[in-house]
């Protein structure tokens, strides 16, 4: 259920003064340690960041898709590395619970999901099957009382301070394909899971990947998500086209803040004894930021407005976060271009942006499967 305009409006603007006036200010002591610092992790639990999408009866704020895409607009102004804090909490990591989740997994898992008390994670990449989600080769076969878990997943977002993972796990060997992939809840704590050392990345220093291995783990059979095995691909392209809307988001409000800093750049740095905003080739720059953003924050909201009255997206989630994340590094290519050295500098810390939304356009599913994912619904009639 929507929000009043009133509780909205004032959520919105909280999120966006505690971004601008906490969170911007430690961008790069965040880079420079790698690590979120552990008393802002506190104060966005305090925010209710984590439990977002949570529903009310949980404990979460339970905000439409049109609300929660506006609150990632307000959380990209700043390093995409504190909306990884919560993103997995959010989106990837407990939707599966919320959609397909049985009573007794939601009543034990989504209060703690909601306050933050434990973090969740995603796992579905594997070191063979990243785009191809169809291919996996980690396996849960019942034995008994339990399933047997084996395999590796890859590039886990928060796989480090996981608490619980959504796994994505093959049950039927016989089956090759999307229908042998079973959905699972699982502690990260059982016997036989240990988690790799986080990756050195290109950007988006403070939001941490790992390895995870499961060597021989006896898994309850509760951990099961729903209410049979065969599930888990459908589960995991429904979750996504949530989580491709949110980044779509996220995306739009990093665009938003590059702008934000080449306006105010351009009124301020001189060159040949004017200012750069003057120039018109720095004004044709700037204009097609903006148009750019204007696009695909029409988009996104178009999307997520239509998720909140149909449910299916599935065309509209891959058409904004395909140009969302396309733009958004053009974007920032732009204002490398318009900050000239200074953009090559870390001091500005615009090079750090051009790193961190590279990103963009690999994760919730590259701009090329978003390709083939619009090609094929249009080709299957489904078109918008």
């Amino acid at each position: 259920m929507a929000l009043d305009l009133e509780t909205r409006t004032q959520l919105i603007e909280t999120v966006r003064r505690f971004v601008r006036e906490r969170l911007v200010p430690l961008e790069r002591q965040v880079s420079d340690e790698d690590a979120v610092p552990t008393d802002v992790v506190a104060e966005m639990r305090e925010l209710g960041l984590f439990g977002l999408t949570i529903p009310v009866s949980y404990g979460g704020l339970e905000l439409t898709m049109e609300e929660e895409v506006m609150i990632a607009q307000e959380l990209g102004w700043t390093s995409p590395a504190f909306r990884s804090v919560v993103g997995t909490n959010v989106g990837i990591g407990s939707q599966g619970i919320v959609m397909d989740g049985r009573p007794e997994q939601k009543d034990y898992w989504l209060p703690k999901l909601a306050s933050g008390e434990v973090v969740a994670s995603f796992c579905l990449t594997e070191p063979e099957a990243g785009s191809d989600a169809a291919s996996l080769r980690t396996t849960a076969i019942r034995h008994g009382d339990h399933y047997l878990v084996n395999g590796t997943k890859r590039y886990i977002t928060n796989a480090n301070k996981a608490g619980v993972f959504t796994l994505m796990a093959r049950t039927d060997p016989s089956n090759k394909g999307a229908g042998g992939v079973s959905a699972f809840v699982v502690p990260s704590n059982l016997a036989g899971i240990s988690i790799g050392k986080p990756e050195k990345k290109m950007g988006q220093q403070g939001a941490h990947i790992c390895d995870v291995v499961f060597d021989n783990v006896k898994m309850p059979l509760e951990c099961l998500l729903g209410e049979r095995e065969g599930l888990g691909f459908k589960l995991a392209m429904r979750v996504l086209d949530r989580g491709r809307l949110h980044i779509a988001g996220v995306c739009v409000g990093v665009a938003e803040r590059l702008i934000h800093e080449c306006v105010e750049y351009a009124k301020t740095r001189r060159q040949f004894g004017k200012n750069l905003g003057e120039f018109q080739m720095i004004q044709s720059m700037l204009a097609d930021c903006r148009t750019e953003a204007y696009a695909a924050k029409c988009m996104v909201m178009d999307a997520a407005r239509k998720r909140d009255e149909k449910g299916a997206v599935t065309i509209e989630a891959s058409c904004a976060k395909y140009f969302a994340s396309e733009m958004v590094g053009r974007v920032a290519d732009k204002a490398v271009q318009i900050f000239g050295g200074a953009g090559y500098v870390a001091d500005y810390g615009i090079e750090r942006f051009y790193r961190d939304v590279r990103i963009f356009r690999i994760y919730e599913g590259t701009s090329q499967i978003q390709q083939v994912v619009i090609a094929r619904e249009m080709l299957a009639g489904r078109d918008v």
